[in-house]
């Protein structure tokens, strides 16, 4: 699949996998900031475009590794809504770039439903081409039923604007006649999390971002609180697999120490949800409903 590749591993390659799996805890969710791609394109002399080009190449690779390594959910930072500020030269190519890898992607659907990977995008879709959000509706509906790997694109994202969304949806719930509206103490941190783009997502236990930044840049600052974060001087379309199980070796250190933290949270997040009633009936029909219109919104942008 060329959303997969077809990584050939050395003999080396294959004893430091199974020796990290037998070693340590592989973590459950990986979040990638792939940076680097303009530099690396400028360093070899090559069109802007280009290097995005190579940027999903190695992706490619990067979601193989997970894969094999046992990886279950990954997300990539693929394009923030503050790239709409570059140049409409670059913003077009990356659009063309995202409609290319998009359309194979439908193409390989058969290939995707038997490996059980499902596509998510995250994002405000309807800031892109309407041709755009039609691919991309249409891959998330293909792919909803699969469960063994999840890959999420952050997509015209930001968390601002995540977080904005969440607000929204909970200021613009339309009850039935016949349902219990919100109430004004259902409303908190535990909710509005339900309302976020990654509902249904665990938090990444990892963040991986390449080429020597140490910043975030508005990517998933609400579910990254227990997340370990790990920094490379590496351009993303230069970094090897001894770049990628360095990271994992990272994650296995700092776990240990983050595992205590992590419980807290957990704690936190359920005595939150007992004592605002989350679980009752009309919080729950509204997440309900929530989940209905996402679907019937993807289902109408299919259809454009």
């Amino acid at each position: 699949m060329s959303w997969i590749s077809d990584y050939r591993y050395t003999c080396l390659q294959k004893l430091a996998l199974q020796t990290l799996q037998l070693t340590g805890r592989i973590p459950n969710h990986i979040a990638f900031v792939m940076d680097g791609n303009r530099r690396f394109a400028r360093s070899k002399q090559l069109d802007k475009i280009e290097g995005h080009t190579r940027g999903f190449s190695k992706l490619a690779d990067v979601l193989r590794w997970c894969v094999d390594l046992g990886i279950k959910e990954v997300t990539t930072f693929a394009f923030s809504i503050e790239n709409f500020k570059r140049s409409n030269e670059e913003v077009e190519g990356l659009f063309n770039l995202a409609r290319e890898k998009f359309a194979k992607l439908l193409e390989e659907t058969n290939r995707l439903n038997e490996h059980g990977i499902r596509i998510r995008v995250i994002g405000n879709i309807l800031l892109l081409p309407e041709d755009l959000q039609r691919h991309i509706a249409t891959a998330m509906l293909r792919t909803e039923h699969n469960d063994k790997l999840f890959l999420n694109v952050a997509f015209a994202y930001t968390s601002r604007d995540e977080m904005t969304q969440a607000v929204e949806s909970v200021l613009k719930s339309d009850e039935p006649a016949d349902d219990e509206p919100l109430h004004p103490s259902d409303i908190n941190e535990r909710l509005l999390e339900e309302c976020l783009y990654t509902r249904h997502s665990p938090p990444p236990d990892m963040v991986f971002r390449t080429s020597g930044e140490t910043r975030l840049s508005d990517f998933m600052m609400w579910q990254l609180s227990s997340s370990v974060l790990y920094f490379t001087d590496v351009l993303w379309p230069q970094i090897t697999i001894w770049n990628f199980l360095a990271s994992i070796v990272a994650y296995q250190c700092d776990r240990c120490r983050m595992e205590r933290f992590k419980r807290g949270e957990r704690l936190h997040s359920a005595q939150l949800a007992k004592a605002s009633e989350f679980y009752s009936l009309r919080v729950q029909k509204f997440l309900h409903r929530l989940d209905a219109n996402r679907r019937k919104l993807l289902i109408a942008l299919a259809s454009n």
